[in-house]
């Protein structure tokens, strides 16, 4: 053999090798993409055994769709990035993992005392709150949701409803005129809502509801958001708060583990109810 014929067959082994390992590449990237639409949230430890790569590997990977914009990126794993995001309907909304807000809410029960005036967010999960709200006579409600003061409108609690502009797609009140009202309001708890959550905070569909959210933490002396596991990296155009301004989540079982421990750090009690998910 002689050394032209050497140096070609060592290029064409080299190329050949190059071509494997893209190849075996893109078949790693196909199957985390697919295992970020099933689960949202991924952790290294567990892409690395059901994807045979090291965990340098999985974290190269991570942070090309991350810059990609794809998922963000958590102590131990990613969370996948909900992009165009569209806000379903309310009776939709509601509809969904119905069995964990009806959870939630009942925790949500313990954290309110006799004589308090509260607030009521307009979110699904809150809407159950005030459903089982309607034997308590001894306490003050605020909300900006039509459908908790349709539920309360009977009987219940002392009701106050703040002003403002109807947005049909959440039923809630919103924008600056709520601000009349609400500035002059003092609120024990506030019983919050959300359309998506990450470790930067808080985030809805429109600003003019995430004024509102803002507003009202300002007013509240402890504010508790309720918002079960599905709402974790969900990104939508309003930032509507930060974790520094929220007191207690109550959340499902299902929750990411890496993420309740990044909140505890931040001094935010965390409880989380069973879930049908484990």
């Amino acid at each position: 053999m002689t050394l032209i014929e050497y140096d070609r067959i060592c290029v064409n082994t080299v190329m050949v090798e190059k071509s494997h390992d893209r190849c075996l590449a893109a078949q790693r990237w196909e199957r985390l993409r697919a295992l970020l639409r099933q689960r949202r949230v991924v952790r290294v430890d567990d892409l690395c055994k059901e994807l045979g790569a090291s965990p340098a590997t999985i974290r190269r990977d991570l942070a090309r769709l991350e810059r990609l914009g794809e998922v963000q990126r958590v102590h131990g794993g990613a969370v996948r990035i909900e992009s165009q995001i569209e806000e379903p309907l309310f009776d939709d909304k509601a509809s969904v993992n119905r069995a964990v807000k009806q959870q939630i809410a009942r925790a949500a029960l313990g954290y309110i005392e006799k004589g308090e005036t509260i607030y009521l967010d307009g979110g699904s999960t809150v809407l159950e709150l005030a459903r089982q709200l309607r034997e308590w006579f001894n306490i003050t409600v605020i909300t900006n949701s039509l459908r908790a003061a349709l539920e309360l409108a009977s009987q219940g609690p002392r009701l106050i409803l703040v002003g403002g502009e109807l947005r049909r797609l959440s039923q809630a009140i919103v924008g600056p005129l709520s601000q009349h009202v609400l500035s002059q309001l003092n609120v024990d708890k506030a019983f919050m809502g959300t359309f998506g959550m990450t470790k930067d905070g808080l985030s809805t569909t429109d600003p003019d509801e995430a004024f509102t959210k803002q507003l009202v933490m300002t007013r509240a002396r402890r504010v508790i958001l309720l918002a079960d596991s599905s709402k974790l990296g969900q990104i939508a155009i309003a930032h509507s708060g930060s974790f520094e301004q929220v007191d207690v989540l109550i959340s499902d079982d299902a929750l990411d583990k890496d993420f309740v421990r990044e909140l505890v750090k931040k001094g935010v009690e965390v409880k989380l109810v069973k879930s049908n998910q484990r």
